[in-house]
């Protein structure tokens, strides 16, 4: 059974968001996701500055079984990336919901969030239960 933190949101393609002050957010990918691609290899980050729109692929996690599109959760400027995974990107594998965050977003709309998933309705579509 995956860890899926109570206090966070998630997306179908399993990214996680985690609502900070003033209309930001911080991005990463669940463990189920880190899970299913194994030990991380590289992490391919948007750059700080770029202007993305939810759904759009804006990052690049690869392991040694595959590589993987990460999607943005919602609209608005990266503000901030995790530059600790490009000398060590299994900080994803080892804490996918602290260290191993992947970007910090300033929100287009904060009214976005309410299309993210709950942790428990996220927990049903991974097919598991409390």
């Amino acid at each position: 059974m995956n860890n899926i933190p109570n206090e966070l949101s998630y997306t179908e393609t399993h990214e996680w968001v985690s609502e900070e002050a003033s209309n930001e957010a911080l991005v990463g990918i669940t463990e189920h996701a880190q899970d299913a691609l194994g030990e991380l290899v590289s992490v391919k980050l948007p750059e700080v500055g770029d202007i993305v729109h939810a759904g759009d692929e804006v990052a690049v996690v690869e392991s040694v079984k595959a590589a993987s599109d990460v999607y943005a959760p919602l609209s608005g400027e990266i503000i901030a990336i995790n530059e600790g995974l490009e000398e060590a990107p299994s900080l994803v594998n080892q804490d996918p919901y602290g260290d191993g965050w992947l970007f910090k977003i300033r929100l287009k709309d904060p009214a976005e969030m309410s299309n993210l998933l709950a942790a428990a309705v996220y927990q049903k579509q991974l097919g598991e239960e409390d």
